[in-house]
């Protein structure tokens, strides 16, 4: 069975937002072995420098690289990947485990976003949109797109 890890920098604060991916992990176990993990965020001042911002994005990748498995294909969230449909999400994910990848890993950064040494590495670069969004409720729309296409994929009904 595919197993799909989310691995988040930063925690859920408020409960509604746990619920809300509580409730797409719940639906994913019917397609997939899905998993979230929640790192910490670095903490930075006020108004950090560059500097500051890009140490901080390193120690968050380091973090980030132990909780990616051996043969995992990686496809990291950020503002300047790639937009897709769902359906297109679809057919990426269909094609990547006919060629044999059983382990996704999707990458969400925290406030600062995530490394640009750890993007170029991943398999894939996704976009929600060019629009800015929190990254709690990114972990939401990025499980609830999972579902979506793991749904499709399976000629289910939700999408419709």
């Amino acid at each position: 069975m595919l197993s799909v890890r989310v691995i988040c920098v930063g925690k859920l604060g408020e409960k509604f937002w746990k619920q809300a991916c509580d409730e797409y992990v719940k639906r994913l176990q019917g397609y997939c072995r899905p998993e979230v993990i929640e790192l910490p965020e670095q903490k930075l001042p006020d108004t950090p420098s560059s500097g500051q911002i890009a140490a901080a994005l390193k120690k968050e990748s380091a973090l980030i690289r132990e909780k990616i498995p051996q043969g995992a294909a990686v496809i990291a969230m950020c503002v300047e990947g790639k937009t897709m449909s769902s359906e297109a999400l679809a057919q990426t994910i269909g094609n990547l485990t006919v060629s044999g990848t059983s382990k996704l890993v999707f990458l969400i950064g925290g406030s600062c976003g995530l490394d640009e040494e750890l993007k170029r590495e991943a398999r894939l670069r996704l976009s929600m949109s060019p629009m800015t969004f929190p990254h709690h409720l990114a972990r939401v729309m990025v499980l609830e797109q999972i579902y979506r296409a793991l749904n499709i994929a399976s000629g289910g009904k939700y999408h419709k």
